[in-house]
């Protein structure tokens, strides 16, 4: 799908999903369901928090949903321990940039060493327009700079 296609999706099939979910979410405490020291009431307060996060796919066009899958999460979670090692805070910040970006090219099927060799190749391309480069639309936009500019 294109990216305006998937928002397009995302509009019809995802959003009214994640509105209910919102509704019940936010129902649990105005009716005082669940206690928020609760686990479930702390799961619900974390989830209410990053909102506008969670829902950006139903927002932005460039905005791919997919589920985690559970390699992948279960290796998100181990670097995350790990990155607790670095021996400074500018190491770990760079640490979690390349394994974010790893873990975002595994999570859209992008090969990531590949995907990491083309920013280097392109890093002008990539410094004018950031987004073009993103894992889910790295391969169309390296297929149109290969593709011949008409005459």
């Amino acid at each position: 799908m294109s990216a305006e296609q998937r928002l397009a999706f995302h509009q019809e099939h995802g959003k009214p999903i994640m509105e209910k979910l919102h509704a019940w979410l936010q129902t649990q405490f105005d009716e005082r369901l669940v206690e928020p020291s609760s686990g479930l009431g702390q799961a619900i307060s974390y989830l209410l928090n990053h909102w506008q996060k969670l829902t950006l796919f139903s927002k932005r066009p460039a905005s791919p949903w997919k589920q985690h899958r559970g390699k992948s999460a279960e290796e998100g979670l181990r670097h995350r321990k790990n990155s607790l090692f670095y021996r400074t805070r500018k190491g770990a910040q760079m640490g979690d940039l390349c394994m974010s970006l790893i873990h975002t090219c595994e999570l859209n099927d992008v090969p990531a060493f590949d995907y990491l060799t083309q920013l280097l190749r392109h890093a002008e391309e990539l410094k004018q327009n950031p987004s073009e480069w993103m894992p889910w639309n790295c391969r169309d936009t390296l297929a149109r700079l290969a593709r011949p500019a008409a005459a």
